[in-house]
Formats: C-alpha cells, sequence, structure tokens
C-alpha cells in the first residue's frame, strides 16, 4: 500500500532546519595558503590550527586529516613561502654573485610572512623547496671550488644569518606597530636618539662610540643585510680551491 503524501502540520512549519550546503573538501594546499595570509597580516602567533580552521568555517579537527599539528603546518607555510624562488646554473667564474642572489630573493620572500623564519630556528627545513634551495646553493659553491665541507658549512651559516635577520626584522616591525606610529618615522627617530645617546658619552671612556655615533648608527635594515652578505660569501674566498688543488685532493 503506497503511503499519502500528507502535508506538514501547521505548528511544524519553519521548524525543520533547512540543509546546509555541502562544504568543499579541504586540501594541504588550501591550509597552507591560508595560514600564510594570516601570518602576512597578523604574524605566527594568530596562525593557529583553529584560527586557520575558521578560515574554512570548520573547525581544527578539519585540518588534522591534512597535516599532523601546528609545527607541521608552521614547516609546511616556511617551505611554500620559499617556492619561486630561482636557482641558477652553477657559473664558477660569478659563484659569490650567484649565491649573493639567492640569498637576496630569499630575504625579500621571507620578509613579506613577518616572523614566520622563526619556524626555521632550531631545526632543519627539508621541505622540497628547502632542500632545492640548499641543493643549489651546495653546487654553485662546489662549482666554484669551495671544498665539500666548507660549501656545507657555509651553506648552513648563510642560511642562519637570512633567517636571524628576517626574524630580527619582524620583532622591530611588531614592536614599531604597537605604537601606532609611521614606522619610517618612528624608527628615524630612534635611530637619532640612539646616535645622540651615544654622542653624550663621555669621550675619557668611549672615545670610539662618541666620535663614530653616526657611522655606528647609519645605514637601514637591508642595507646592513647586504653588507652581512658580502662578509660571508666573500670570506668563502679564501678556502676556494684551484683545478690542481682538486685533482690533487683526489688523487
Amino acid at each position: 500500500m503506497t503511503e499519502p503524501d500528507l502535508p506538514s502540520p501547521p505548528w511544524r512549519h519553519g521548524s525543520r532546519r533547512r540543509p546546509r550546503a555541502a562544504r568543499p573538501p579541504l586540501s594541504r594546499d588550501q591550509i597552507v595558503e591560508a595560514g600564510l595570509r594570516i601570518v602576512a597580516a597578523e604574524g605566527v602567533e594568530a596562525a593557529s590550527m583553529r584560527r586557520v580552521a575558521a578560515e574554512f568555517g570548520t573547525g581544527p579537527s578539519s585540518l588534522y586529516a591534512h597535516v599532523a599539528n601546528r609545527d607541521e603546518l608552521l614547516d609546511l607555510m616556511f617551505d611554500r613561502a620559499c617556492a619561486g624562488i630561482e636557482v641558477p646554473e652553477p657559473d664558477p667564474d660569478h659563484w659569490p654573485e650567484q649565491v649573493k642572489q639567492m640569498a637576496r630573493e630569499s630575504y625579500t620572500r621571507l620578509m613579506r610572512y613577518r616572523d614566520l623564519a622563526r619556524a626555521a630556528l632550531a631545526t632543519v627545513p627539508t621541505g622540497p623547496n628547502a632542500l632545492r634551495i640548499t641543493e643549489a646553493t651546495m653546487a654553485v659553491l662546489l662549482a666554484g671550488g669551495v671544498p665539500p665541507k666548507i660549501a656545507g658549512w657555509a651553506v648552513d651559516r648563510i642560511f642562519l644569518y637570512l633567517v636571524a635577520e628576517v626574524y630580527e626584522s619582524s620583532l622591530r616591525q611588531a614592536s614599531i606597530e604597537a605604537t601606532g606610529k609611521d614606522p619610517e618615522q618612528y624608527f628615524a627617530h630612534w635611530v637619532e636618539q640612539l646616535a645622540a645617546y651615544y654622542e653624550s658619552l663621555p669621550p675619557q671612556h668611549f672615545p670610539h662610540l662618541h666620535r663614530h655615533a653616526r657611522d655606528i648608527t647609519g645605514g637601514g635594515g637591508d642595507e646592513r643585510f647586504l653588507f652581512g652578505l658580502d662578509l660571508l660569501v666573500d670570506g668563502l674566498a679564501r678556502y676556494v680551491q684551484t683545478p690542481a688543488k682538486r685533482s690533487a685532493g683526489t688523487a
């Protein structure tokens, strides 16, 4: 017997919930990109699992099918931030500039994501983009005649310098933003205060700080980063082996 199609009682009208539209399935790429957007706008602390999940109108448990925990998410975000960094074909005659160019581009890209660089401290990034850049830097150094051990240590030191510079810049940026003042004006005023303080020191006790205050405090963050990079990379030249020395070492 066929059941009749009965109308709903009038007192039930409006009481039924409308079926929710099915959410599109999440992917790891979507989660990582959402995390990067949050970090770029507000910093790493804001990028909790709950906050990232909220970007999709869901709870943090829905993320765990794609990432194990927040630490893994930060690792993935850092590696994604390194995507797109171009790596050159090794040129033995121009290896210092090639290394510097990769470091400069890495610095520029990581600066977009505020304090995300801290996710790379006290660890060794092993994502596909980090490995690609590490491999390329090793190839350039080896092609230039830098011995393998020195090349490996150099990659480590250059990377640490790069990440520390970006992280310190993010801390300075956050402290300036907390004042609500124009960043350039605030920083210029702070540098002027520091220079004036050095100049006020008793010259009999601090002759060099007193005399060279303007030289010590001059230059912006980017300029100082490039100066430090020059020191690191140019210092590697003393380790470069000539083809004859390399042949003798492998004989």
